[in-house]
């Protein structure tokens, strides 16, 4: 498994927001950061970086190519200012942000251009975001499994993606959760504080520690210290099967991002 096990989210964090979360995230010992080009905040995230004196080659970097760029004439430009933003040479992982609405650009064209920046050494993997199982195969068909490192989709108690989560394995390809605590949904529930009690965690540190017994990479954000310190313990936090069984029952097909116009037809 290429993809970091816990990384930070930096999703509507922007200037010195997101450079605070990043230089208090690297500080107490988070290697891998995952941002985007619709997200804005490639320029601060690299500043923050640069800031900390962390080794390049000790972290962890993901975007996202957002859709407008998506065409093989935009795609490599697109990511070399993305690099240049975050003031590296490369990223080690780069992700077809969302499939192109309509098909306006086929996932033949975009994903062999992205493997193409592969071959440049503009990213390390590539991967993609937001895929259903017939989007997968198109990608798998033009690239090979192999060159898919993740689909990043959302995934939580409440909304499991349970097909897409299957085939992605039946493919060796790895799953990164997001929207993981579902807006925070998920540490009210009962279910979950109990098994937090019994455990002596937080609800926060049980869901995250399912997703990752279940084999998810993960990727949390938070503007908070102590929930940023807190999000990183939960990698040591093990559940037994039963209590997992227990987060799974929760299962309710509560979808929370399903963006007009972008969102594909949901698996």
């Amino acid at each position: 498994m290429s993809v970091p096990v816990l990384g930070l989210g930096t999703f509507r964090l922007k200037d010195d927001v997101v450079i605070a979360s990043v230089k208090t995230a690297l500080e107490l010992g988070y290697r891998a950061i995952d941002t985007a080009q619709i997200y804005e905040n490639e320029a601060a995230i690299g500043q923050a970086i640069i800031a900390t004196g962390i080794p390049r080659e000790d972290l962890y970097i993901t975007t996202k190519i957002w859709i407008e760029n998506l065409s093989k004439d935009k795609l490599i430009s697109s990511l070399k200012k993305s690099l240049g933003d975050l003031q590296t040479n490369y990223v080690d992982l780069t992700l077809i942000h969302w499939p192109s609405p309509n098909d306006a650009v086929s996932v033949e064209e975009f994903m062999q251009v992205l493997l193409d920046a592969k071959k440049l050494g503009l990213t390390r993997e590539i991967g993609i975001s937001n895929f259903t199982i017939p989007l997968m195969e198109k990608a798998i068909a033009t690239v090979g499994a192999e060159n898919i490192a993740t689909n990043q989709i959302e995934l939580s108690p409440y909304l499991q993606n349970n097909k897409v989560v299957n085939f992605a394995k039946e493919n060796g390809i790895q799953i990164t959760s997001y929207m993981t605590l579902a807006y925070g949904k998920a540490l009210k529930d009962l279910v979950i504080q109990t098994i937090a009690k019994k455990y002596n965690a937080t609800p926060a540190q049980i869901i995250l520690a399912w997703a990752i017994e279940k084999g998810y990479s993960i990727i949390p954000s938070s503007t908070k210290r102590e929930n940023l310190a807190s999000n990183l313990l939960s990698v040591s936090k093990k559940l037994n099967s039963e209590d997992i069984k227990a987060i799974d029952s929760l299962e309710c097909n509560d979808r929370l991002v399903n963006p007009e116009g972008l969102a594909p037809n949901w698996d």
